[in-house]
């Protein structure tokens, strides 16, 4: 079924599947009761110990890693999917989830403005009016943070959101398949996590779910959302992370009881209504040039 699928499709199937998977990362975090750095090197490890099992099997079964391993470009793409990791994890620890993934939400501008300077993809004017409005719902979220004390955090999240445009972006740029670059990526926050462990010892209360996030859900994330790289734009890959945005906060509701504030719901409200109202926008405008074609 999925070989029937156009580029664009198998683009969108893929990144649909890791921005679901991404969305339960931050409950999974939070229901294992761990510290920052004790969740950072269990949840990279497990991640590395399943990328290097896949890796041995494709070489069994293919005879040649050749196909999935990006080369030396990879290198920058995975320097920062790590720095994504570590303030994105750090970001969970200092600021309430909803901002974490609200904020986010700003890697399609990123992304768009990268794409804009490095690929000489020019933006459309629709896209630069979305950015304005992102730009303002977030400086309300980052307002209500700093008044709250959670500044930190929201910062941190900003520098998560930029790096993961950086890293869609360059793959972009490379065409090459990202998805074990991403996964192999965990090296550098298994690294830093384990810094700052070792000297003590790893806490964490309930490890089975960090074992699952980074076994299972990441993995499958990093990968889908890597790959389909291949497929589609960096703006249109960093929209399906939006899936975060919106149900992370549902999950974090449902399951702690753990409401934002109405400041940081008005901002995300404004994130939200205008990455639908231009994604609405783009596919009116796809819709008008297919049928001028037809």
């Amino acid at each position: 079924m999925v070989s029937h699928l156009s580029h664009h499709g198998k683009g969108l199937l893929l990144t649909t599947i890791g921005g679901l998977a991404l969305s339960m990362d931050i409950p999974l975090i939070r229901l294992s009761s761990g510290d920052v750095w004790s969740v950072l090197s269990v949840r990279s490890l497990a991640t590395i110990f399943v990328s290097l099992v896949a890796l041995i099997v494709i070489r069994r079964v293919t005879g040649s890693l050749r196909s999935i391993l990006p080369g030396w470009i990879g290198l920058p793409v995975g320097l920062f999917y790590g720095l994504t990791t570590i303030t994105f994890l750090l970001a969970i620890y200092y600021t309430t989830a909803a901002n974490v993934v609200f904020i986010i939400a700003l890697n399609p501008m990123f992304a768009a403005l990268l794409s804009w300077i490095f690929l000489k993809e020019r933006p459309a004017h629709s896209t630069i009016v979305t950015m304005i409005a992102m730009i303002f719902g977030v400086g309300l979220i980052v307002q209500d943070g700093m008044e709250g004390g959670h500044f930190l955090g929201d910062a941190l999240s900003v520098l998560a959101s930029f790096f993961i445009a950086c890293a869609i972006t360059i793959a972009r740029a490379s065409r090459r398949d990202m998805g074990f670059a991403s996964l192999l990526s965990a090296i550098i926050p298994a690294a830093v996590g384990l810094y700052h462990v070792i000297p003590s010892s790893i806490a964490i209360d309930h490890p089975a779910w960090i074992l699952l996030d980074g076994a299972v859900l990441m993995p499958l994330s990093f990968w889908c959302l890597a790959t389909g790289t291949r497929f589609l734009s960096a703006p249109e890959v960093a929209m399906f992370y939006l899936l975060e945005t919106i149900l992370a906060p549902i999950w974090v509701w449902l399951i702690f009881a753990e409401a934002p504030s109405n400041m940081t719901l008005t901002g995300g409200l404004v994130l939200i209504l205008a990455l639908a109202a231009h994604s609405l926008w783009q596919a009116l405008v796809r819709a008008r040039m297919a049928a001028a074609l037809g």
